[in-house]
């Protein structure tokens, strides 16, 4: 069922994205956008040809989202929507094909990836982990995938968008080269990183360490408590010392996992907050997508026992860090 979900959700953003061939806008138009790591990359390659609406703010959780009314007017009011895909906005779904119906362009920014670079883990039960961005490599295609369709809509500006895309390019490829060297400077029996739901298996394939979390892939699900206490076992006997709570989710399992170890006479600390499926605050570092990924690696490094900078690969990551 999950994977014809996952089927439909695609035919429905390939009929969408469609109607944009016969589509084109002039500048300044409007965009609008779901989660926070869509709407700052497209406002990256956007640049000044075009406002950018993002729906979701900081700290918002994507999987559980559903549209308010504003929101519906605002999709309305739209000249082109983009939203990440894979299903991570999946109580959207209905609005997305609304927008269709409407003749509103809408794309994914995920559209670019194939099926090779899609993870499909069993615990997932038939569709694609949507947390793609996760690895920068993915949020590269992204950005391309967002040039490519700006360019098409408004191919007077297309040499503008190119241009934003390759210089934001750099900067991803920088960061990525930056995630590589940091992580492998953890001691490898310390290399695993546990969190609150499972939103870092992308993160975990393309910078080489182990993830394990108390929750599943989407934050409607619910840790069982044998799950907590496998894990508890895993934490004692790999002596585990540093786990990380996450932005969008409550710490309610990960607190069980500390009392469950404590029980067993082993400490466990909260290592810090990952930004897992929302940026940090707005107007900060940590609020853009570069952030994001700069204060993740930076902490979980730092406190895994690798070395890292204090205030990260451009020395912006805020005090709080």
């Amino acid at each position: 069922m999950k994977r014809m979900l996952s089927l439909l959700l695609v035919v429905g953003a390939v009929a969408v994205s469609g109607i944009a061939a016969d589509k084109k806008v002039t500048s300044p138009y409007t965009i609008v956008t779901t989660c926070t790591m869509v709407t700052d990359i497209v406002a990256q390659v956007a640049g000044d040809k075009a406002e950018v609406k993002g729906l979701m703010g900081p700290g918002v959780d994507p999987h559980l989202y559903k549209p308010t009314r504003d929101d519906l007017t605002k999709l309305a009011k739209a000249d082109v929507i983009f939203y990440s895909g894979l299903m991570l906005e999946g109580r959207m779904a209905d609005s997305f094909m609304k927008m269709a119906r409407a003749s509103i362009p809408a794309y994914a920014v995920t559209e670019l990836l194939d099926e090779e670079f899609l993870l499909e883990p069993e615990e997932f039960d038939g569709h694609w982990d949507p947390h793609v961005w996760n690895d920068v490599q993915a949020w590269i295609s992204a950005t391309q995938a967002v040039a490519g369709a700006l360019s098409e809509l408004d191919p007077a500006n297309a040499a503008a968008y190119q241009a934003n895309s390759d210089a934001y390019t750099a900067k991803l490829a920088e960061l990525d080269a930056y995630a590589k060297k940091s992580i492998a400077t953890i001691p490898e029996k310390s290399r695993v990183l546990i969190t609150a739901h499972d939103a870092f298996n992308y993160f975990a394939r393309a910078y080489g360490i182990k993830v394990m979390a108390a929750q599943g892939v989407t934050t409607e699900s619910e840790a069982a408590i044998s799950d907590i206490n496998e894990l508890v076992d895993y934490i004692v006997e790999n002596d585990i010392r540093s786990i990380f709570v996450e932005n969008i989710v409550s710490d309610r399992n990960l607190q069980a996992v500390i009392e469950g170890a404590k029980a067993k006479g082993h400490s466990l600390e909260i290592g810090g907050e990952l930004y897992s499926d929302a940026t940090g605050p707005a107007g900060t570092y940590e609020g853009t997508y570069l952030g994001m990924v700069d204060h993740n690696v930076t902490l979980i490094t730092r406190k895994l026992g690798g070395e890292a900078p204090e205030k990260g690969l451009y020395g912006k990551l805020s005090p709080a860090h």
